[in-house]
């Protein structure tokens, strides 16, 4: 068998960032300014009623509850048939399970409700921005059911003024937009519930 002789290739390289940017300025014979991102979003009569609204459309349940209220015994009573609670809010009492004091992650699977803060609700799309407050964020997707806990007064109208007012804690640096239960049609064009995270969601409205 004769090895046939490697072909020179000559001409292509690497490119250096730097040599790339300096490129691209030599061929820019036009620059224009920024755009205005000064958006005015989308705002309602009814911040709450929208709220309300939006996030029913989604699929999750709203109940308003009051900061004098016995929110462990309306918890359970919502789920009356569940054995497994688990959540780190230092009010809520009816946790068998803590994702602040579990060794790892896996302990929380079998969770039957997990409750967590929301800081943010939007009654734009009603999405509610939850931070990870948590050592295992994985409560927050492996609970068959969530309850986030949202003050009334942190829902605003749009996503702009969400945006805003979004903070990280700073130990974990992470969180996400929850609305609704978890959905796809990607199966036989058929909707599941639950097939990434909880398949039920209450949002209990603090005021």
């Amino acid at each position: 068998m004769v090895e046939k002789p490697k072909q020179e290739i000559t001409g292509i390289y690497p490119m250096k960032k730097e040599d790339l940017f300096e490129k691209l300025r030599r061929n820019t014979y036009k620059q224009y300014d920024m755009p205005d991102m000064n958006i005015d979003g989308i705002t309602y009569p009814d911040v709450y009623r929208k709220f309300v609204e939006a996030t029913e459309l989604s699929g999750a349940r709203v109940l308003g509850a009051r900061m004098t209220d016995d929110l462990n015994q309306m918890i359970r009573n919502l789920y009356p048939d569940v054995t497994t609670f688990a959540s780190n809010l230092p009010f809520i009492t009816i946790a068998q399970k803590n994702p602040d004091t579990v060794a790892e992650a896996g302990e929380l699977n079998g969770t039957d409700v997990g409750i967590v803060q929301g800081t943010v609700g939007v009654a734009e799309n009603g999405c509610i921005w939850v931070p990870q407050t948590m050592k295992e964020r994985v409560v927050c997707f492996i609970s068959e059911y969530l309850v986030i806990v949202l003050y009334k007064q942190n829902i605003v109208h749009n996503m702009h003024e969400a945006y805003a007012k979004i903070k990280m804690d700073e130990r974990y640096n992470f969180g996400t937009f929850i609305s609704g239960p978890s959905k796809t049609a990607d199966i036989e064009q058929a909707l599941v519930l639950g097939a990434q995270a909880a398949r039920g969601v209450t949002v209990l409205v603090l005021s």
